[in-house]
């Protein structure tokens, strides 16, 4: 790399081949926030997640509901002052991991293919509120997957990951189901589990990532379609900045993501810095329990 700063990585120039037509240069002023509509899940109870994940931290102090819960009200109260329609879904008792909203689920288009995950974590309950919901075409998966946390959507293109040797089928069946270009990325580090902790999406096909979260032939992928991304450097990675919301111009990002804000803010956007320690410490970070249905109504 020929320069960096903290939180960001600065690709050479050389290193960058150019597939696409990149974005005419931001302007001042010109970044517009669209409202979206979001799902979101209260976390109850919080204390019993599973702690056999990446972001799972029980070293200092048990879990706490409480704490839990008002974190998730401040994400939740957040996005309801941006303007954003928030929907919600429970609380759902025995089902703590149904706090992880986006991994219930992935939404394209109106259309919904629901995730397949070992054990109770709350699929069944969230496409039962789909179907009541006037979600007319809503299936359940076949092949096992995450949801909308290996599921990312651009203006182009959907985004799909999954570890390196796991089997490809649950791509192919998004492809078949949502009916969009779909470009397949590996994931080679095992702390970046899911794609939304390694790659989100900014505004358009505007994108931020982690390069090293990918094998060499995705990141190529990355560089091709994306030659003006944002690159996150490891420690910003793994203060879950890239499990952040953006709604065209408002960024939601962990606190502990601090490091990402000033070059969000070069580029017009606006980074808003969120206490979400505890839900962050059960695996649920900003983009973890908020699941995207669409835009919102003008």
């Amino acid at each position: 790399m020929s320069a960096r700063r903290e939180g960001v990585l600065a690709r050479p120039r050389a290193a960058v081949r150019r597939r696409t037509p990149l974005r005419p240069a931001y302007r001042r002023g010109e970044r517009t926030a669209t409202r979206r509509r979001y799902l979101m899940c209260q976390p109850y109870p919080f204390d019993a997640v599973e702690a056999d994940r990446p972001w799972t931290d029980r070293s200092s102090a048990p879990l706490t509901s409480r704490r839990a819960l008002m974190q998730w009200g401040r994400l939740y109260s957040l996005y309801l002052s941006l303007g954003h329609d928030v929907r919600l879904i429970g609380p759902l008792p025995g089902l703590p991991d149904a706090v992880r909203a986006a991994a219930t689920a992935a939404v394209v288009d109106g259309r919904v293919l629901g995730a397949r995950r070992g054990g109770p974590a709350g699929e069944p309950a969230y496409l039962d509120w789909f179907r009541t919901h006037g979600f007319t075409d809503v299936r359940g998966a076949v092949h096992a997957n995450e949801g909308a946390r290996d599921v990312l959507v651009t203006d182009r293109w959907i985004l799909a990951g999954r570890q390196v040797g796991s089997a490809p089928e649950a791509h192919r069946e998004a492809l078949d189901f949502f009916r969009r270009p779909l470009i397949s990325l590996e994931l080679a580090d095992p702390r970046f589990q899911h794609l939304d902790t390694a790659l989100a999406v900014l505004d358009g096909d505007e994108v931020m990532y982690h390069p090293a979260a990918f094998t060499e032939v995705s990141r190529d992928v990355l560089a091709g379609l994306f030659p003006d991304a944002l690159l996150v450097d490891e420690p910003a990675a793994a203060s879950l900045a890239l499990n952040a919301v953006s709604d065209g111009l408002h960024v939601v990002l962990p606190e502990t993501a601090e490091a990402v804000a000033p070059a969000l803010r070069e580029r017009g956007f606006r980074p808003l810095l969120l206490d979400l320690s505890e839900l962050v410490r059960g695996d649920g970070g900003v983009k973890s329990c908020t699941l995207e249905l669409g835009p919102g109504a003008s």
